[in-house]
């Protein structure tokens, strides 16, 4: 009988692959970085052809470092950046473009033409999203457009779209000799196409975006077997899970009741507050989307809180300034001060997503004195993550009209006690650390394995959960107050920053 159950997490810097056994601890793990490709300002692609080897390299050397075969595994499932718009010939298995990444800015115009008629709320009603840079539809429009030939393809079924998640389960499943072509409803609802209510493509969006029906995926639930991997070292292994990254941290938190909330920090920030089967329009700057489908039970849903910019603010100090030269040397940076020394940094790279989605920001540098220094810099790099996943939470409890009385949190950042403490003073709120850190991949093991059997129900699940660390606010008040304040004065700066003609 198999052991372990796999997972495929696939994100936006690098790609895993993880074996975990049934208690959720991890047996064995790879992961490879991919290149990030900068043709403009604002552009950011992926090349999908690395990032499939990639995945190819990791799961070899995972399941190599620990002699095991599929035998030894009961599935695997999927997780992977959301939005990350990826168009590929059927016949040939090639990308006719670049991936165009989530963090992506060139359908800016596209974004201000389309809200001139209805606003930017105008598909909000049916897909749960405001228009934005962030979501896949204008993405595949704009590749329709911009690349010779493809328009034409895409009409007869021969060029195809989907996500990354769709793109791997392709190739897993044969590739040009049969390749599976489907998505689950995560990843789906992020692409401004699928209808909440009936989980279905819907034609009246399809219409508005022109994009033709023949080149989308089947639509699936979260948890189910969608084909088997067709060759290498888990040929046989049926492909049972898969969820949108951000979806599949929620359901690794076991976050399975209404009220439930999980941040992740990563590349960006996501904040998803599960709803339960009922859809919560947001008033206050979140999106809907869909929580999870557990095969044939009804989808469940919650608020969404996304921030483009965290993680990624570290690299970018790492790699385009070079005051750091491994992302976790922050921490040591930053602790060479006291506080920020006035220094407030937005990273408004890719403008602002929630709770603002503001395009057209850009990031800037505020409260800059000669006193400040590269401590300050870095205390104000992390600090701009928690003030930013601040004004998630205030929206958020507007919107269900829940107080969160406890963050829970996962991802690469949470290694990051001085981030974490920060956290838990301007929340005013307990912040929690699990024991299993690498949640978005064990979410979708855990959906793989509810698929096949390995695991009974949800509660097998719950029992796996448990508390690693916990953070208490030690800040006064007044002090909170006054940063905050501060902060959001430096958010004004960076609004409206690009002009539509620009």
């Amino acid at each position: 009988m198999a052991k372990y159950i796999g997972a495929i997490d696939q994100g936006t810097t690098s790609t895993r692959f993880i074996v975990f056994d049934k208690s959720g601890r991890i047996i064995t793990v790879a992961q490879k970085e991919h290149q990030q490709i900068y043709p403009k300002p604002g552009w950011i692609e992926h090349n999908p052809d690395e990032i499939w080897l990639r995945t190819q390299e990791v799961i070899a050397e995972a399941m190599k470092t620990k002699k095991l075969t599929a035998q030894d595994l009961a599935a695997v499932g999927i997780t992977n950046q959301r939005e990350t718009t990826v168009l590929w010939n059927r016949k040939t298995g090639k990308p006719v473009y670049n991936a165009l990444v989530w963090q992506d800015t060139r359908v800016a115009n596209d974004v201000a033409k389309f809200a001139r008629k209805g606003g930017q709320d105008r598909f909000r009603a049916k897909t749960g999203l405001p228009l934005a840079t962030y979501f896949s539809g204008l993405k595949i429009r704009w590749i329709l457009q911009n690349v010779t030939g493809v328009r034409k393809l895409a009409d007869a079924g021969e060029v195809i779209f989907g996500n990354i998640d769709t793109f791997l389960i392709w190739h897993l499943t044969g590739g040009p000799n049969g390749g599976i072509h489907v998505t689950d409803v995560t990843n789906a609802s992020r692409t401004q196409l699928m209808n909440l209510k009936t989980l279905a493509w819907d034609k009246d969006l399809l219409k508005a975006f022109d994009i033709p029906k023949a080149m989308l995926p089947n639509i699936c639930s979260s948890s189910e077997i969608y084909g088997d991997v067709s060759s290498g070292i888990l040929a046989g292994l049926p492909i049972a899970g898969d969820l949108g990254d951000q979806q599949a941290a929620l359901v690794g938190q076991t976050c399975f009741k209404p009220g439930a909330a999980k941040n992740t920090y990563g590349t960006g920030c996501f904040l998803l507050l599960h709803t339960g089967r009922q859809i919560v329009k947001s008033r206050f700057g979140l999106i809907t989307t869909v929580a999870y489908k557990l095969g044939k039970q009804p989808a469940h849903y919650a608020l969404e809180g996304s921030v483009a910019i965290t993680g990624a603010l570290v690299q970018w100090l790492r790699d385009n300034l070079g005051l750091i030269n491994k992302s976790s040397d922050i921490e040591t940076l930053a602790r060479t001060v006291e506080d920020n020394g006035g220094v407030y940094f937005v990273p408004a790279f890719s403008g602002l997503f929630a709770p603002h989605w503001k395009a057209n920001a850009r990031g800037v540098i505020a409260g800059l004195t000669r006193y400040a220094n590269k401590g300050h810099i870095a205390r104000a790099v992390l600090e701009a993550t928690a003030f930013q996943t601040r004004e998630v939470v205030e929206a958020m409890e507007k919107d269900s009209k829940i107080k969160l009385d406890v963050l829970r949190t996962d991802g690469g950042m949470i290694e990051n006690d001085l981030l974490m403490q920060f956290q838990s003073d301007i929340l005013a709120k307990p912040v929690v650390r699990p024991v299993m850190k690498e949640t978005t991949a064990l979410g979708a093991a855990y959906a793989a394995g509810l698929a096949v059997g390995f695991f009974e129900d949800v509660n097998d699940l719950c029992a796996n959960w448990s508390v690693d660390k916990t953070w208490k606010p030690t800040m006064k008040e007044k002090k909170r107050n006054e940063m905050y304040r501060l902060w959001k004065k430096a958010v004004s700066k960076s609004l409206d920053w690009i002009d539509e003609a620009d």
